[in-house]
């Protein structure tokens, strides 16, 4: 046996002793193994990524750019570092509990099952309508290029291609999601030179400046948190990779290292697109008449009709089908979690017996999704963006008091810093961006929460339905 043979042959062992040990720890925790165990940590860090899409602030832009006061990349900076103490407390979670569900079951075990139960509740209105939103902005950036077709159709044809691969396999994902990911990056590639060369060298361009991260003029720490409140929309989805924890080869360590470095790095390019469109158009006059095109509008000034094109089409395909992908693949894995543990009607815990995914409640996800599409289309994306940050940001609070209830309180570690400090700077961050949330979506979003507590209150105590966690 040669040596590269060996190295081979020494990477597989570890494999599966890897995927023996998350097996070993999920039937601890009272589960057996169903669903397929094929995840590497670049596999999960490509499924972040995706999930937060390299391209995404190519949708909001207008959005941002208006709440922030010119200020976009500096959103993006601030989001990425309120994001990185939430992603510090997933992965000590995802360590601890090892199981599909992300914040559900984390709470769930860490405090007790009311707490899960609502938080997953919570998460739902999150994970729900983010397919929705995807889907309304692939559709309005399909009618900009194709304006023949109806939006509508274009929404049923990329329900039908995720369902299709959600359904067919989490391996046909993982193969998806590569491809995905290159042509995002190429696709920014493109715009970044292009952009950065008619900033360095047209005769209109201003020059590159700190504007986009700090304007003297419009800076106000209220306008740009709440600003936050929406470009930490773009970050939702590296959260998304704890749904994987019983198909990631290592359980324990995979999906913290994955959801890190996945976070790290869409910042970075979540900076620079903002940067260079910010330089471009420093006051916005560009886009001013059409905010939910800003984006292609600013591209089009750096390099014509060809460049409006091109990120109209990328934003299309990357929303409509590789994200959205993503999304419907996270939300039917908590579907799965919360009705294996009696949560949810059973049906929804069904495992298809070739494939190994829960293919009822990605089948479901589905048909809501199209469903949604339909009714909250005119509702408008800044809209949706929000209601969908209320959810994910309620459930992050919840998920920073989890880690301080069960390691500090709880088990009594004494880890000060990890346990304590940083989960409650995590908390802080993450509260005020919700007190930035608009009235609106607060009390939509607390309508939800009651709904949920009212639901569990009746499965519980009126039906008398009771379920069995290891905690």
């Amino acid at each position: 046996m040669t040596e590269e043979q060996k190295a081979v042959s020494s990477a597989n062992d570890a494999a599966q002793s890897q995927s023996a040990a998350s097996e070993a720890a999920l039937e601890a925790m009272g589960y057996k193994q169903e669903l397929k165990r094929a995840m590497s940590v670049p596999d999960m860090l490509v499924y972040g990524l995706i999930f937060m899409v390299p391209i995404a602030p190519f949708g909001i832009y207008g959005g941002v750019f208006g709440d922030s006061g010119g200020m976009p990349a500096l959103v993006y900076l601030v989001g990425m570092v309120a994001m990185v103490f939430t992603a510090f407390s997933y992965a000590t979670l995802s360590q601890a509990f090892p199981v599909s569900g992300s914040v559900y079951g984390y709470t769930s075990r860490g405090i007790n099952k009311p707490v899960g139960f609502v938080t997953g509740w919570t998460m739902l209105l999150d994970y729900l309508l983010v397919p929705t939103l995807l889907y309304v902005v692939a559709a309005q950036a399909m009618s900009g290029i194709v304006p023949e077709v109806p939006a509508l159709i274009w929404g049923i044809l990329f329900v039908a291609i995720n369902t299709f691969v959600n359904i067919r396999g989490i391996e046909l994902t993982v193969i998806v999601d590569r491809v995905a990911v290159v042509l995002e990056i190429l696709c920014l590639g493109v715009f970044v030179v292009m952009g950065a060369l008619w900033i360095a060298t047209d005769p209109l361009s201003n020059g590159f400046t700190i504007q986009p991260f700090y304007n003297p003029e419009t800076f106000n720490p209220g306008l740009v948190m709440s600003a936050v409140s929406l470009g930490v929309l773009s970050f939702l989805g590296f959260d998304g990779i704890a749904t994987l924890s019983e198909e990631a080869k290592d359980a324990k360590k995979g999906p913290s290292k994955a959801m890190v470095g996945s976070l790290l790095i869409v910042g970075f390019l979540f900076m620079l697109q903002t940067y260079i469109a910010g330089c471009i158009s420093p006051d916005g006059a560009v886009f001013a008449n059409d905010p939910d095109n800003a984006f292609y509008l600013v591209a089009e000034v750096a390099g014509g009709k060809f460049l409006y094109v091109l990120c109209a089409l990328a934003t299309a395909i990357a929303w409509g089908i590789f994200n959205s992908l993503a999304a419907q693949t996270a939300i039917s894995r908590i579907l799965f979690a919360m009705s294996r543990d009696g949560n949810l009607p059973k049906a929804l815990a069904k495992v298809h017996r070739k494939y190994r995914t829960p293919y009822v409640a990605a089948a479901f996800v589905g048909a809501l999704s199209l469903v949604l599409v339909i009714v909250f289309e005119q509702l408008g994306i800044d809209a949706i963006s929000r209601l969908v940050n209320f959810g994910a940001l309620t459930s992050f609070c919840v998920l920073h008091v989890t880690v301080v209830w069960h390691f500090f309180i709880k088990e009594r570690d004494g880890k000060v810093f990890t346990h304590l400090i940083l989960p409650l700077l995590g908390f802080v961050i993450v509260g005020y961006t919700w007190i930035s949330l608009d009235p609106a979506s607060k009390t939509m979003g607390i309508i939800w929460v009651v709904a949920g507590i009212a639901y569990y209150f009746v499965l519980h105590k009126v039906m008398k339905k009771n379920v069995d966690l290891e905690v």
